[in-house]
């Protein structure tokens, strides 16, 4: 008797969700439109308000949700760059995830990330990356024993776990290369035990890979990805006796060589990758800009407005968009984009314009940020 009845059950809930389904094929997008304009007029919804408007019916609902939905905005160059900051509250230590609308300069709250990253010891102790044109935040690790991963889908406004990494580790780098998610260095424990692995995340396979051990320990400072090879640097720390130690990796030898002395001696702030080229914010003075040259081993500064001091204090989170924009977060979330420019002689130059937050975010400060086109 018990079995026929969870068979009629079953049977129940299957021709339910055929009907769903059977509604969800047939039913119009909006009414009075071919599906096609009406898929159209879809693409061009602001991103902050997708939940709301898959919440209006089952076709609007799949459709929006379908991984082709992004395909069809770039391919019409109809996504847009949103910028998504991952901040803290200095006194609570709580951790908040922001997206700012590029376009209108309005800021949006993301859902908080899996309980598996409210514990931490420090914001610092997770890293971040980010897949830019499929709209994915990836973050990683963070506290004693946490291998944990998970992924932030731009689409669907939300969190979703990924398989966690190889080795636990917190302090460690992150970033993005060939599509490729790369953990680094970092501590393994609660006690500050330094580990040299490094691992790699396949998201088309879900699967860690063991990579080739970085040759020396480095402390968490910065890194940046330019083309096929992922740059690490300790940075410079007091009493500034020795000089700084940095390792780069070749994703395509799977080999780790010794960062070049100008490099590395002048890396001496927070870094962003422009059309190839490696930029950094100091942070001294008044926060000069510096690009890096790589056919002679050095950096050269940035001709054209300096970063208003007046508005921008420390600590600070850069990253940049495909179109030569760089953008500074600052504490209390204040926001600087810049447009990097190149004249005829090679010559950088920049101009500042300034986004101001909030006032209830005058508490929080910048761990990362990323560009996501959505």
């Amino acid at each position: 008797m018990a079995e026929s009845e969870t068979r009629s059950n079953l049977n129940t809930i299957k021709d339910h969700e055929e009907d769903e389904e059977t509604i969800t094929k047939t039913q119009p997008l909006i009414p009075g439109l071919p599906n096609e304009i009406a898929e159209l007029c879809l693409l061009r919804l602001p991103y902050p308000y997708h939940a709301l408007f898959r919440s209006v019916s089952s076709s609007w609902n799949k459709n929006i949700t379908n991984p082709s939905f992004l395909f069809s905005k770039q391919s019409l160059s109809i996504s847009s760059p949103y910028l998504f900051v991952f901040a803290f509250n200095k006194s609570t230590a709580k951790i908040q995830w922001q997206s700012l609308d590029l376009a209108s300069g309005r800021w949006f709250v993301l859902p908080p990330t899996p309980n598996s990253f409210t514990k931490i010891s420090s914001p610092h102790a997770l890293s971040c990356a980010s897949s830019s044109r499929q709209g994915k935040l990836f973050v990683l690790g963070g506290g004693d024993a946490n291998r944990s991963a998970v992924v932030y889908t731009a689409l669907t406004n939300r969190w979703s776990f990924i398989s966690p990494m190889m080795s636990p580790r917190t302090y460690f780098n992150a970033g993005n290369v060939n599509g490729k998610i790369m953990a680094v260095g970092g501590s393994v424990d609660g006690f500050g035990k330094a580990t040299t692995e490094a691992e790699s995340y396949d998201p088309e396979t879900n699967t860690w890979t063991a990579l080739k051990r970085v040759p020396m320990v480095l402390a968490k400072y910065d890194s940046a990805v330019i083309g096929k090879e992922m740059c690490v640097t300790e940075g410079w720390a007091w009493p500034f006796m020795f000089p700084p130690m940095g390792q780069v990796y070749d994703s395509d030898e799977n080999t780790w060589r010794e960062m070049s002395g100008g490099m590395k001696e002048g890396w001496t702030g927070v870094s962003v990758v422009i059309r190839g080229r490696l930029f950094v914010i100091s942070e001294h003075g008044d926060f000069p800009m510096k690009v890096y040259f790589s056919e002679d081993d050095t950096w050269r500064y940035v001709s054209g407005e300096k970063l208003p001091g007046d508005k921008m204090r420390r600590p600070f989170a850069v990253t940049g968009a495909d179109d030569g924009r760089v953008f500074v977060v600052a504490g209390g979330l204040n926001v600087a984009e810049g447009r990097v420019s190149e004249g005829e002689n090679g010559e950088f130059s920049v101009a500042w314009r300034m986004v101001s937050s909030p006032q209830s975010f005058v508490h929080f400060s910048p761990s990362s940020c990323h560009v996501l086109y959505v």
